[in-house]
């Protein structure tokens, strides 16, 4: 398995030095005649497909309100435009129907059986991403000419008849795919569990919206979920004394938890990717809004300690949900392979720096990571059940016993109490989710959506739900600033609590000298804090950053001008976004 694992690898490797259009194959020497004869052929070509998949670097960059760093995206930029749209794309589509429509030539039915699943997998992921980026798109299941002129003749379907299309590619997809475990490979344990996410993100997206349909895409969700709890044998992976912090940095994937992973870890093949390297490049670091969502370790809430708005880094992160530590660098973090502790330098730019997929290599600058990333985990799947099963109104605590609670017992903490939140909802969580239902579920909902954040942290998927949620306006800093760790005043600072000075900020003199060892930062240039004029508060990331978030507009992205210059105006543009055409 490992030696196939490796062939994966190196094919994989090749398509993604090769850019996103790479034919492994070339067509003009491959007939249904001469091709798709055997497992081998059939194997060969759908592993293409798994260039479709997240990268590492771009998932875990990914800002949203939780997290900043020095390139903050066209999202929250407010840099997108339908002139340089480079989205719509198509070629990965029309190799997947290609596949579908010459598998039949393979006599092996076991194996054509297998590898239909595999195409009708990655079509259900390729139009559940374009749906996502634009709503409404064009649907092809049958191949689309090599230069793509077929383009011209279809308009955008509706994104309902799209998103049926991807249930029932999801649904042939579990039938067909193998049962057996294989982190590499996509199973019927993957279609479940990409299901789950795929029908939440529909059912949610609908419902925040008023949209019809929205009660029967949450319940294909918490169907695809409950299956996967029921039937896959997967859990939650916990050994060792900090079980969420070791999951993200071995170099192997936990295969009890993880259900599909990109694997780097191959000897001589010199796979990496960059996300521990781009931690301290980037200078990426969490919002104090995030670290907010941590409870105390004992359950209760930090947003209504005494004083919690002004804590010093050293107090805000003691006695918490034991994952902040395993997340977050915190006082007395050390770095996995030392004996000693990392202080904090503030090299990122609110304060709280990332630790989340760190091994030994990160604070010494090293741009290579060889673990494998997760692309699906048992712990969304979690996730995805209780909340589809919240909105729906059909929660019980058995649910939360089989979901929530699991995710809550390997980090060390209590279960959730349905009926305590939802008799008090978090007046923190309703701020940060105003848009949030208002009914009897409201305090679950929300306490649902805070494991969500700070279980799923750095896996691509905080943006999205913010999108799904209807809560893009949380995201820019007209709306939540970038806030990070809070500051009295210029002074000596002990960040990591050894009781010796790390740190100096100083307003008009600096009082240490370079033998004190310290990190000295000046305030207003080095380091802007929230009260200017007081020399104290918040550290604050992008303070000349403003955007003002487009509520008709920007939870879609633009359609390219040129394809709609191309299509003669066939192809419509999304609400609010214009380009250099003459059409509608």
């Amino acid at each position: 398995m490992k030696t196939l694992h490796k062939i994966l690898a190196t094919l994989l490797l090749g398509a993604a030095c090769s850019g996103c259009d790479l034919t492994l194959i070339p067509e003009d020497t491959v007939t249904p005649q001469t091709y798709f004869q055997s497992e081998v052929d059939l194997r060969l070509w759908t592993n293409q497909f798994y260039t479709l998949l997240d990268s590492p670097d771009s998932a875990s960059g990914l800002n949203a309100d939780d997290m900043v760093d020095k390139s903050m995206g066209d999202v929250i930029s407010g840099t997108r435009m339908a002139s340089d749209e480079s989205g719509w794309t198509w070629t990965s589509l029309r190799k997947i129907n290609y596949y579908l429509q010459n598998s039949h030539n393979c006599t092996d039915e076991a194996a054509r059986t297998k590898y239909d699943g595999v195409a009708y997998f990655f079509r259900a992921y390729f139009y559940y991403v374009k749906v996502r980026r634009y709503g409404d798109v064009p649907w092809y299941d049958t191949v689309i000419g090599s230069a793509e002129e077929d383009l011209l003749k279809k308009p955008r379907e509706d994104r309902g008849v799209i998103m049926d299309h991807v249930m029932s590619d999801l649904d042939d997809a579990i039938d067909m795919l193998p049962r057996d475990k294989d982190v590499a490979r996509v199973t019927r344990w993957a279609a479940l569990a990409f299901k789950s996410r795929a029908a939440l993100y529909e059912g949610t997206w609908r419902k925040y919206r008023g949209l019809p349909d929205a009660d029967k895409y949450l319940q294909q969700a918490a169907d695809a979920a409950a299956t996967f709890i029921a039937e896959s044998g997967y859990s939650l992976y916990k050994e060792g004394a900090e079980p969420y912090r070791d999951l993200f940095c071995s170099d192997d994937a936990k295969q009890n938890e993880v259900i599909l992973a990109r694997l780097y870890n191959f000897e001589g093949l010199n796979l990496s990717h960059s996300v521990q390297f781009n931690i301290r490049n980037a200078a990426a670091g969490f919002t104090r809004r995030f670290m907010n969502h941590y409870l105390m370790a004992d359950g209760s809430r930090f947003t209504e300690k005494t004083g919690h708005e002004t804590m010093f880094y050293t107090e805000e992160t003691a006695g918490r949900d034991p994952r902040m530590a395993q997340t977050v660098l915190c006082p007395g973090y050390v770095a996995k392979g030392e004996s000693s502790a990392t202080p904090n330098d503030m090299t990122s730019m609110t304060g709280y720096e990332p630790i989340k997929f760190v091994s030994t290599a990160a604070h010494s600058g090293a741009s290579k990571g060889t673990a494998d990333w997760p692309l699906l985990r048992t712990a969304e799947v979690y996730l995805n059940y209780a909340e589809a099963k919240a909105e729906l109104g059909t929660l019980t605590q058995d649910d939360l016993t089989v979901s929530i609670d699991k995710i809550r017992e390997r980090a060390g903490m209590g279960g959730l109490d349905m009926e305590a939140a939802n008799a008090d909802p978090d007046p923190f969580l309703l701020a940060c989710y105003p848009n949030v239902t208002k009914s009897a579920n409201t305090g679950v909902i929300l306490e649902i959506r805070r494991e969500r954040t700070v279980e799923m942290v750095m896996e691509g998927l905080r943006m999205w739900d913010m999108f799904r949620w209807k809560e893009g306006a949380q995201m820019v800093n007209e709306t939540a600033p970038y806030y990070g760790i809070y500051f009295p005043g210029p002074g000596l600072y002990d960040m990591d609590g050894d009781g010796k000075n790390d740190l100096e900020l100083y307003a008009a003199q600096q009082t240490s000298t370079p033998a004190d060892g310290l990190t000295v930062l000046k305030i207003g240039s080095d380091i802007v804090l929230s009260e200017a004029a007081d020399n104290r508060g918040y550290v604050v990331a992008w303070s000349a950053l403003k955007y003002t978030w487009n509520e008709e507009r920007d939870y879609l992205w633009p359609i390219p001008a040129d394809q709609r210059v191309l299509t003669g105006g066939l192809l419509t543009q999304n609400p609010g976004w214009t380009d250099s055409t003459n059409f509608d």
